[in-house]
């Protein structure tokens, strides 16, 4: 009787143990990744993290503790404990362990996920970091308490297919505090977008302290749509803002629109105009009205002065001009007027980015025209010499309504539900402006009815992961039936991570 009570008990014992293997995660090739990575191989088992694990880093490389100490501090909130990071001259035996290695294409990296050692190899700082946010897919967004916290394993080989992938925020029309820019730097990163680009400046506000100009701020900056305070951040905020994206491999491109969308300047400064009196604030949203005087000597000053302070401020290599919508100034003007504005912008070490506008100038060695509306502006400015940056108003934009019931943002490009912003190519998108043509893609988010944090949430998600996917993934791995089950997935990410979004009915959230 007892060696039967026995047998039972054995096999109970074996059960339950089945029933714990069963229940761990280890088929690395089921993980809703986005981007979707270029292969990913699952081997069959699983790597266990707990507050024992250490995050080890390949010394002497710039830019990868902080990447480690970034992982830390995630790892902490998923286990409560105090995750260290160390570095070392050679790969631990166990652990994670980062580093880079030379023959992968920029911004390329490989995950390879063992029961006792993870290690994420990088091209460059840049690829760990990337590496990082896939490997962090692999876990929930919040701590798992009393459940085993594990990560299946395999291997993930990856690289992007454009090397800027970006997302715009319009602070202008209205103003986001540092903090609410930190948390959109946050979204993008999630993603491995790699580009911040801030529209600080238009009719309704300017956004950034110009010490050489200091009404620009102080006028300029003091309201928003609607009739609200607006705000400005100082060359200090500024540099924070920067730093901190840098942290997270992300690049800002400055934007100082003009000679077009520019009241809040010709407001703080009566010279700037023409007739030499400063206009009224304006808190609406009807645009093409406003210009700066393109015959005045001072206008150049002014410009030259805001590009200095900016480009002291801003180490990566673009600084945006605008130029879009500038109605109100003659052709004859414009074309001289960008011209000499381009070569401002050179001297001070900078290429140029414009809206697709600037084409009709002579766009300067590595300056780059940005689509968003005209396909022959934009087809003109190839010709000339420049390259793309692709946004089309149609498909990109973050403040288009999802459908006709959507409460927030525009619809003058049309409705932009997430298969819409999902399914195109950026390299066949217009005829003639191939892949080699283009710097990559970007998404922009204007803020004419965008007030706060939460309605900027509603209208990235769920679309900027698909814009993600569209910079990073070669068109043909993507398919929408694929990629919106990949997606449905991530609504538990979203709302764990506090992120109110959208809640298409074309995608199967679980």
């Amino acid at each position: 009787m007892k060696i039967k009570q026995y047998w039972y008990s054995l096999a109970a014992l074996f059960l339950m143990l089945s029933a714990c293997t069963e229940s761990v995660k280890t088929d690395l090739s089921q993980t809703a990744f986005i981007p979707k990575p270029v292969s990913v191989t699952a081997s069959g088992s699983a790597f266990e993290l707990n507050g024992a694990t250490v995050v080890y880093v390949q010394e002497g490389v710039d830019g990868l503790l902080s990447s480690a100490e970034f992982l830390s501090n995630k790892i902490n909130n998923f286990t409560g404990s105090a995750v260290t990071t160390e570095t070392v001259s050679a790969a631990p035996a166990k652990g994670i362990y980062i580093s880079v290695a030379s023959g992968m294409p920029a911004q390329a990296y490989e995950l390879n996920i063992d029961k006792k050692l993870v290690k994420i190899t990088g091209a460059d700082a840049a690829g760990c970091f990337f590496g990082i946010q896939t490997l962090l897919q692999t876990l929930p967004v919040k701590s798992n308490t009393g459940e085993p916290l594990v990560i299946p394993t395999g291997t993930i080989t990856d690289h992007p297919d454009f090397g800027y992938r970006g997302a715009m925020l319009d602070v202008a029309r209205h103003f986001f505090s540092v903090e609410e820019v930190k948390q959109f730097i946050d979204f993008l990163a999630l993603y491995k977008m790699n580009v911040l680009h801030l529209h600080l400046s238009d009719d309704q506000g300017w956004r950034i302290e110009i010490k050489s100009w200091p009404k620009l701020a102080e006028i300029g900056g003091s309201l928003e749509v609607g009739g609200g305070t607006g705000g400005f951040y100082t060359q200090e905020q500024y540099s924070g803002l920067v730093q901190y994206a840098a942290d997270r491999q992300i690049m800002i491109v400055p934007e100082i629109d003009m000679p077009g969308h520019t009241n809040a300047a010709l407001a703080s400064y009566a010279e700037l105009n023409c007739n030499g009196k400063a206009t009224e604030l304006y808190t609406g949203t009807r645009v093409g009205f406003s210009t700066l005087c393109t015959d005045k000597e001072v206008t150049y000053q002014f410009i030259d002065d805001v590009v200095r302070e900016l480009a002291a401020l801003t180490p990566g290599p673009y600084i945006h001009i605008g130029g879009d919508e500038s109605h109100s100034t003659p052709l004859e003007d414009y074309i001289p007027f960008v011209n000499r504005v381009q070569e401002i912008v050179v001297k001070y070490g900078k290429k140029v980015i414009g809206w697709d506008e600037i084409a009709n100038a002579t766009p300067v060695e590595g300056a780059t025209v940005q689509f968003w509306a005209d396909v022959e502006n934009t087809t003109m400015g190839v010709e000339k010499g420049a390259q793309v940056l692709m946004s089309p108003a149609a498909r990109a934009y973050l403040d288009m309504q999802y459908d006709s019931t959507t409460h927030l943002g525009l619809h003058w490009a049309g409705y932009i539900e997430v298969d819409n912003g999902y399914n195109w190519d950026p390299a066949s998108l217009v005829p003639g402006i191939g892949k080699d043509k283009i710097l990559g893609v970007e998404a922009p988010l204007w803020s004419e009815t965008v007030t706060n944090i939460d309605e900027v949430e509603y209208m990235v998600f769920p679309r900027l992961p698909g814009y993600a996917e569209i910079g990073w993934t070669a068109p043909d791995q993507r398919n929408w039936d694929e990629y919106k089950a990949r997606l449905g997935k991530h609504g538990n990410r979203f709302e764990d991570l506090g992120i109110d979004y959208y809640k298409s009915a074309l995608v199967p959230w679980e």
